[in-house]
């Protein structure tokens, strides 16, 4: 894995834009993690990438739990969570040796998928909001998996918090709440079995730290002006967006 003093400066402008990204994405501009994530596997590749990300996320995950913790819905919490924690176990095992291009390409259907089904529930506003445990399970599950994979559950929490109508601090609050636990699950996993999670990655999150704080800084103020009845759309829009860069790496 290349690091970050080996970068041209051009780089350097996208790994510090990936790490303000990440900022906006925890004050809860959610879907627009997913630009972070295909910007650093363009610097540093797929897999190699999220040995970066998620000691960052983490971090943020922090701060957005120190802001929203008293919005945080624990009877969706608890829903979602074991369901996780399996679907990363899986992840664990099938992406260790996963071939990068068939990783990217996993990555980029399962998202596009995803926003398909966002779009459509919100054009069909008749259609039933789903509470069977089928659906907790599958979305639990592929959201386990996707984030161990490539720090993608953002977009499967998207669709269920959606699905549920949550209003918006409950919405950021619940999801602060779920990644903090699920993203310090996963670090040992990383930093053990896929061996991604290394001094230099750790150099490299030092440097961005920064660049993430002044993100999560300007994500609160952005945030707070976007009005209750507008925060689905944005997330929405925000989430095709960062489906189609993934796609279009």
């Amino acid at each position: 894995m290349q690091d970050l003093f080996n970068q041209t400066a051009f780089n350097w402008t996208l790994i510090a834009l990936s790490a303000f990204i990440i900022g906006l994405s925890k004050a809860g501009l959610k879907g627009i993690d997913m630009m972070n994530i295909t910007i650093m596997a363009i610097v540093f590749g797929g897999k190699a990438s999220t040995g970066i990300v998620l000691p960052l996320l983490c971090v943020a995950d922090i701060f957005a739990v120190i802001y929203y913790h008293r919005h945080a819905q624990w009877a969706h919490f608890w829903k979602l969570v074991p369901w996780m924690a399996a679907g990363i176990m899986v992840g664990v095992y099938v992406g260790k040796d996963l071939n990068e291009a068939v990783f990217r390409k996993i990555m980029a259907v399962i998202i596009v998928f995803t926003v398909a089904i966002m779009l459509l529930m919100e054009m069909r506003r008749t259609i039933k909001i789903p509470t069977s445990k089928a659906f907790v399970a599958s979305m639990g599950l592929a959201a386990g998996f996707t984030t161990m994979l490539g720090n993608l559950a953002g977009a499967f929490s998207n669709l269920y918090f959606l699905a549920m109508r949550m209003v918006k601090n409950d919405f950021i609050g619940t999801v602060a709440w779920l990644f903090l636990v699920i993203n310090f699950f996963k670090l040992p996993f990383q930093v053990i079995y896929w061996n991604n999670v290394t001094p230099t990655s750790l150099l490299t999150d030092l440097y961005l730290l920064p660049a993430m704080l002044l993100g999560f800084w300007a994500g609160i103020k952005i945030v707070a002006r976007i009005r209750e009845e507008s925060y689905r759309r944005v997330v929405i829009v925000l989430t095709l967006i960062g489906a189609l860069f993934i796609f279009f790496k």
